[in-house]
Parts: structure tokens; C-alpha cells; sequence
């Protein structure tokens, strides 16, 4: 299958090791004096490695390679021990990869009486970011590990619409249709469970800027993605997620708002370019929108 993987420079690469460490997967070793990656199974391209390699000698590349196997891992990884399993589902974790997080979690309370640590402790470092805390915490401590680590204002939330109420004279409120947060393309998780079956809403960042109706018309019962694909870095990025919303996530259809601006067509292109590198079909509505927030073009592409 076609996935991300790391790709070892063995020109640049000395054969420090820096980067086995980081590797928590086990999938990097040292092997005549160079860094290599022995097994595409254990490796999970999320490029912890990358950062500590000084020569610069790694890097993430999509190639034909062997699926991922999150239960082959764990297998591992319990091997070697408690710490060694909290610094891979913290791993996964902080890399929002949370299915294989519950794929992981779920292989140690299958295999618990086999098992020679404390899985309870496991969970609680991990649900508390690698610190010990005092008290029993339940198994069940996981179950909400969809919530994120790193900055609160990334964290996903989902929540009910309030909906749009008319004042006197019938004047919009302003009362706001978003029912998930985040919603900046690099800060969504694609595994949220609000993207499930959803109709989702692909805007240009100035959009809700130049529409007034636009929560009220567009955003209602939508979720949503935002993006600029001018000034937006890794491109690749919201490609890969675009493409995992609709495999994965199975979003029903795709509705792609953007400015009449040429660079915004860029944000269509990403769209399409996604649902020809998925394994489902999607519908996709192009909506093209004026600088004066009127409707230049809507239509099914």
C-alpha cells in the first residue's frame, strides 16, 4: 500500500543513534554503522526521528510499503517493558493518532492477565502526559483519549449548534451554527468522531468574512474545515487529511467555498486532488464566492 515512511540519507547518516531513541516503535537500528529502518510494519511515519537526527539524514517519503500493524507493535513494545509502553501511546497521542492509541489500549486489556506490569498505571501516565499521578484511575481513563494533547485551543470538541434566532425586524443574532472545534485544517483530527457520516464544509478562511448568511445558510449542520491556499504551509498535509476524512471518516459529501481570487482555486484543486487519491467517491459543490459576499458560481464539479 502507499503510505509515509521515513527515508534514511546513508551519505549524510553517521550512525550516531540519536534517532533510535525516538523511535518508540522500535522500527529504526543501527546496523553497520549506518541507521535503518527494519521494519516498514512497526513504522508509523508520524517522523519522531526526524528532529533528532543532526545531520539531517531523515525524512518522510510516500512509498509502496507495508501497512502499519498498531496490535503487532504493542506486542513488542511489551516486551520491553511499562515505560517503553507509555512512551508509545504517548507517542500516538501527542501525534493525535488516535485509533491506533484505542487499537494499543485495547491489545492491553485483552492480553491484561499475561501482561507482568500494571496496565491501570500505564493508563494513568499516559492520560496524564507521562506523569505519575496519586489515586486509582480506571482503564476507562483512555477511553476520552480523542480529546488531544498539547495546546487547549487545539483540543476537538463537539458540541450542539445554537442555531440562528431572528430579532425584531427579522435581523440576524448572529448566533453561531459551528458545532465542532478546531476547525484550521492543521489543527483538525480526521478521527474525530463528529466528521463521522458528516456533510463537511470546506471554506476559504475569508469567506465567513465576506458572507453574512453564512452560519445560518452554509455552516448549518455542516462540519468544517478552513484553509488558505495561498498562505497555508504543508499543502500535503491537508491533502493527506482531506483524503482520510473521506476513507476514513466517510464524510457523505463536500461542500468547497472559496473567493473569486484566483489563488483560491488552489483550495479546489486540493479538494479534487484528494478524492482521486481516496478509495471512496464523494459529491463535491464548488461555491465561488464575491469580495462583496455575493454567490458568483455554485455548482456540482
Amino acid at each position: 500500500m502507499l503510505r509515509e515512511i521515513v527515508h534514511i540519507d546513508e551519505e549524510l547518516c553517521n550512525g550516531c543513534g540519536d534517532c533510535v531513541p525516538s523511535c518508540h516503535e522500535g522500527a529504526l537500528q543501527i546496523i553497520d554503522n549506518k541507521a535503518r529502518l527494519v521494519s516498514d510494519l512497526m513504522c508509523d511515519g508520524l517522523g519522531a526521528c526526524l528532529g533528532h537526527c543532526p545531520q539531517g539524514a531523515i525524512t518522510i517519503e510516500k512509498r509502496e510499503a507495508q501497512a502499519y500493524n498498531e496490535t503487532e507493535v504493542m506486542k513488542i513494545m511489551v516486551e520491553k517493558g511499562e515505560n517503553t509502553v507509555v512512551a508509545h501511546l504517548q507517542h500516538l497521542k501527542d501525534h493525535q493518532e488516535f485509533e491506533f492509541l484505542k487499537e494499543g489500549v485495547q491489545f492491553l486489556k485483552n492480553n491484561e492477565a499475561n501482561i507482568s506490569f500494571d496496565i491501570d498505571k500505564v493508563m494513568q501516565k499516559v492520560h496524564n502526559n507521562g506523569k505519575q499521578q496519586t489515586g486509582h484511575v480506571h482503564i476507562k481513563a483512555m477511553d476520552h483519549a480523542h480529546s488531544g494533547g498539547g495546546c487547549p485551543g487545539s483540543q476537538s470538541m463537539s458540541f450542539a449548534a445554537r442555531g440562528i434566532t431572528l430579532d425584531e425586524g427579522d435581523q440576524v443574532s448572529g448566533r453561531s451554527e459551528l458545532k465542532q472545534w478546531p476547525v484550521q485544517m492543521h489543527l483538525i483530527n480526521p478521527q474525530a468522531s463528529y466528521f463521522q457520516n458528516s456533510d463537511l464544509l470546506v471554506a476559504a478562511d475569508c469567506v465567513a468574512f465576506s458572507l453574512g448568511n453564512f452560519h445560518q445558510k452554509w455552516l448549518k449542520d455542516k462540519t468544517v474545515a478552513i484553509a488558505c491556499p495561498k498562505l497555508d504551509n504543508g499543502m500535503d498535509i491537508y491533502l493527506e487529511k482531506l483524503t482520510r476524512l473521506i476513507d476514513k471518516a466517510k464524510i457523505n459529501t463536500m461542500t468547497v467555498m472559496m473567493m473569486q481570487v484566483p489563488c483560491c482555486g488552489g483550495l479546489l484543486q486540493m479538494v479534487q486532488a484528494a478524492v482521486q487519491n481516496a478509495n471512496r467517491n464523494v459529491p463535491v459543490k464548488a461555491v465561488v464566492v464575491g469580495i462583496q459576499g455575493d454567490i458568483l458560481k455554485e455548482e456540482w464539479v
